[in-house]
Parts: structure tokens; sequence; C-alpha cells
């Protein structure tokens, strides 16, 4: 990363993280979730996934649960699922429905148990990712939205794989506006995945 070293790095989402709890303490943030969560819902309606995958929030992630049941709820043949951490830092996906147990990762992060016979694994139409920041780039007159994530690489590994066994594949990044970063800030690896569409307050930005 050009001009960026490991701690400056470090520092950067340290500094993002402290602004979100400050931002989801906010008086306003409800009306800032209601936002994002009607730009997910006109997403819904406009793609028509059949099976997405979700995340349980940490940190001050937005909490997109219950648009999602709601959806699930109302569309027959639909299914949610959730990311399992393998040990190889790749993730795998499972189906998830409201109630099921959940199992702390490593991390601390409750993910499914792999060994539900209830719960299949599957390939997702689309995936939600959340963002510690985000960015934009554009090449050849393609615009591109890139996820700052924790560090773990987790994602990146597993969209690799996904994307060749699904080409369809939807990676939708869920942030707000204030979460953009410049290129002085941050800039893109050649390792990192791109994003499909990004998800914020104010735009489903594709």
């Amino acid at each position: 990363m050009p001009g960026m070293h490991g701690n400056s790095l470090k520092t950067l989402r340290q500094d993002l993280l402290t602004q979100r709890a400050r931002f989801a303490a906010d008086v306003d943030y409800a009306e800032s979730l209601n936002r994002l969560t009607a730009g997910l819902t006109l997403f819904l309606t406009e793609y028509q996934p059949s099976s997405i995958a979700l995340y349980i929030p940490i940190q001050n992630e937005p909490d997109l649960r219950p648009a999602l049941l709601s959806w699930v709820s109302g569309n027959s043949g639909c299914q949610l699922g959730l990311p399992f951490a393998r040990a190889d830092k790749h993730l795998d996906f499972y189906a998830w429905k409201e109630g099921d147990v959940l199992i702390p990762s490593k991390h601390g992060v409750p993910e499914p148990d792999p060994s539900n016979p209830q719960r299949a694994q599957l390939i997702p139409d689309c995936i939600l990712i959340p963002c510690v920041g985000w960015s934009t780039s554009n090449e050849g007159g393609i615009g591109h939205y890139w996820r700052l994530g924790y560090g773990g690489g987790y994602f990146d590994r597993t969209l690799v794989q996904l994307r060749k066994a699904k080409p369809s594949l939807l990676c939708v990044g869920v942030g707000f506006d204030w979460q953009e970063l410049n290129d002085a800030q941050w800039q893109a690896q050649t390792h990192d995945e791109p994003l499909d569409l990004m998800l914020t307050e104010s735009a489903l930005k594709s």
C-alpha cells in the first residue's frame, strides 16, 4: 500500500471504529439506519436474490437483520445465510433462521454451527459485507468500490473462490457516507477484491 505502513493502517482502523461507536450513540443514528434499511429494501426489490448472506453485527455495525427477516418471511423459497470462518481464513456460508444457536468464533463473532444437520451449506446469490471504511476508484471509465475491513483477509480470499464458482455473485458493501476514504487516507491493494455495489444511507451505489 503506497505511503501507508502497518501501524498507520491500524491507527486508521481504530479511528474509524471509534468514530463509528460515537456515530451509533448519536441521536440521529436511527434515522441514518432507517435510510440504509430503505436502500436495502430497494436493492431486494430490484435485484431479487433468492439467497443472501448477512452478518451478525459487531462493534456497532449496522443491524440489517430485522429488514432481512421481514424480507425472507414474505418471499417463499428465499433464504438467509451466515459466514463461518474456517481455520484457513476462508469463509463458508450456512443457512440461518432466527433463533438458531450460534457459536462465538475465536474473534468473538457469533457463527453458525457447521455440524447442524438442519442447516445446509450454501453459495449465496448475494453477500452483504460490513465496512470499517470504503473507497471508490475509476479505471478506464469503470467505477469500483473497495472495502477496508478488520484486516483478516477472510472476505478477499473467499470472494476469489466464490466468484469462480458463481460469476453472478453480488458483493454489496454496507456502510455510511462518512466512512468513505480518499486516496490520501487509504488505497486498495492488489489482493483486495472489489465490491459490486455499495449501500449507504444516501444511495445504493452501483
